[in-house]
């Protein structure tokens, strides 16, 4: 099992940057595949980015492609989420999931197998 606490956070004018972090308790978290995605308010939650164990393969929903990178450390057990021009509808609580198959890049919330507790992210317009 695998415990994720998510951190980075906050209150942002459009156009700016955040970077969040997922760190995993564990010796294990390479076995592990990675997603965030993200909720807002009123709305299902929807799939952000999801990265491979060894980082070699990414996978990001299209409305966040070309600006949100997503990036993991294994030394450090933590996965990034590098978000840049920030727009008011990317709003939301953003959550990372550990999936047990660590070769998929899956977007369906449904396979990820262990979530953090969710870091609010807020875009000023």
């Amino acid at each position: 099992q695998v415990q994720l606490v998510e951190s980075g956070g906050g209150l942002v004018q459009a156009g700016g940057s955040l970077r969040l972090s997922c760190a995993a308790s564990g010796r294990t978290f390479s076995s592990y595949a990675m997603g965030w995605f993200r909720q807002a308010p009123g709305k299902e939650r929807e799939f952000v980015a999801a990265i491979m164990w060894s980082g070699d393969l990414t996978h990001y929903a299209d409305s966040v492609k070309g600006r949100f990178t997503i990036s993991r450390d294994n030394a450090k057990n933590t996965v990034y989420l590098q978000m840049n021009s920030l727009k008011p509808e990317d709003t939301a609580v953003y959550y990372c999931a550990a999936d047990k198959n660590r070769y998929r890049t899956s977007s369906s919330d449904s396979t990820y197998d262990y979530w953090g507790q969710g870091t609010q992210v807020t875009v000023s317009s």
